[in-house]
């Protein structure tokens, strides 16, 4: 073996220096201490840090690649945020004072990074140990790869924290209602089932779209009700109360961020005899949006087939150019169609008849198609769905009714709204959709001055808080 020794070696031209070739092992012997005054590129991370002796931690701070600290919590609980994370990077933290069950150290990523897959803190409760984290990559974030307790590898139990609407609670469930526009800011999420001691990730919903207008029987003709606002519910991985049949499999899965409230105003119902109601607008949460419902036809006039929408406007009597009259047919249901179903259709107005029909179509609801008219009398408003995510069972997305036709035989009568705030018809105005229901309105009777509005919708929004 040949022998070379020398006490530098130099490049002859220029600054780069390559030892050995392509496919060559280069070895140092047991014993040999190899030492780096300058910055390594392309050797990998191998785990180890440079340990700050002279630095004692004792308050927050924030850490730096490749270095481990000593931390003090004797006096107090305090955080360590960690640098920006890159393929590669290393932190180590050692409890100095064995304190950590006392008063523990919190371990916060950089933004919204990660520490073992979740965007939350992760936290030293154990006493003495050394905890290791090198960073992987977007997905997983922080990863713990040494400690000296097998036990912190668990994350202690966190559970969802959000903020907005009106909070009330349910066993150990917070649920935030919403009756206008504002704000679901979560910021933190439960970890189960990293620790099944936590809560979920998901959060149950209900998002209501407000109730569409009602329009005026006139000229012996009846109207049609307003369409109730469709329903979405979605439940989490936790089957903790009795939903509505319209009831997704699973709940949302929510991050870390604020999340834009949006909740349906009612369509306003017909003010002229041969007018439409008007539609009801969308509710929206996060990527769940339930459309408004669907506005009545016109009455005696044309187009007198119901709106569609969450769920449909009742078809309206008259209007059809045929010697005998011809009702409307009820407006589509679930439009968009969404699954499970948002809603249904509504009904139609009474068909060709001898004498003349002229009886109008109730409103879809979430739970129901609207009534269809007969001979004899107009259509019920459809009925809504119930469900306990607040606790006690409420209704909404009821169809409304229809009113009457003074001076004909048999008059129709006052056919009543869906169970889930639809408004009855009759009376001047129609009666309107409740309010927060996103219930049909109810049509007028014949004469009147006003079909009866929509009612504005609803979302709540449930989650395991403890």
């Amino acid at each position: 073996m040949s022998k070379i020794e020398v006490n530098a070696i130099e490049p002859q031209c220029g600054t780069n220096l390559t030892v050995g070739a392509s496919g060559d092992t280069i070895t140092f012997p047991s014993g040999t201490t190899v030492v780096n005054n300058g910055a390594q590129t392309g050797f990998g991370r191998t785990g180890a840090v440079d340990w700050q002796t002279g630095d004692i931690k004792t308050a927050t701070f924030t850490a730096s690649d490749g270095e481990g600290y000593f931390c003090n919590t004797t006096s107090s609980a305090f955080t360590v945020n960690l640098p920006a994370g890159s393929a590669g990077a290393i932190v180590a933290i050692n409890d100095y004072a064995n304190t950590a069950s006392t008063n523990d150290i919190t371990i916060s990523p950089n933004g919204s990074e990660k520490i073992q897959g979740l965007a939350n803190d992760y936290i030293i409760e154990v006493d003495g140990i050394t905890v290791t984290l090198v960073y992987v990559d977007g997905t997983q974030g922080w990863k713990v790869v040494d400690t000296g307790d097998n036990s912190s590898l668990t994350p202690p139990a966190l559970f969802t924290v959000a903020t907005g609407g009106t909070i009330t609670t349910s066993g150990d469930y917070k649920i935030h209602t919403f009756t206008g526009p504002g704000t679901f800011c979560v910021s933190q999420l439960g970890n189960s089932p990293v620790n099944p001691t936590g809560g979920p990730d998901t959060a149950s919903y209900f998002v209501v779209a407000g109730g569409g207008g009602a329009g005026i029987g006139g000229n012996g003709d009846g109207a049609g009700g307003g369409g109730g606002g469709g329903v979405r519910e979605g439940r989490d991985i936790t089957p903790s109360y009795t939903a509505s049949p319209l009831v997704a499999p699973a709940g949302l899965t929510l991050s870390v961020t604020p999340y834009s409230i949006t909740v349906g105003s009612g369509g306003a119902g017909s003010t002229t005899t041969f007018g439409c109601g008007g539609s009801g607008n969308s509710s929206t949460f996060s990527t769940i949006t339930s459309t408004g419902g669907g506005g009545s036809g016109k009455t005696n006039a044309t187009p007198n087939i119901g709106k569609p929408g969450g769920s449909g406007g009742g078809g309206a009597g008259g209007g059809a150019p045929s010697t005998n009259g011809e009702g409307g047919a009820g407006g589509a249901g679930n439009t968009p169609p969404v699954s499970p179903s948002q809603g249904n259709p509504g009904g139609n107005a009474a068909q060709f008849s001898t004498p003349v029909n002229f009886y109008g179509g109730g409103g879809g609801g979430a739970g129901a198609a609207g009534g269809n008219a007969t001979n004899s009398a107009n259509g019920a408003g459809g009925n809504g769905v119930t469900t306990q995510i607040s606790g006690s069972p409420s209704n909404a997305g009821g169809g409304g009714g229809v009113g009457s036709v003074p001076g004909r035989s048999p008059d129709g009568g006052d056919s009543g709204g869906g169970s889930g705030g639809g408004g009855n018809g009759g009376g001047n105005p129609g009666q309107d959709g409740s309010p927060n229901t996103g219930g049909g309105g109810g049509g007028s009777s014949s004469g009147g001055t006003r079909g009866g509005n929509g009612g504005s919708g609803i979302i709540r929004i449930r989650y395991k808080f403890q």
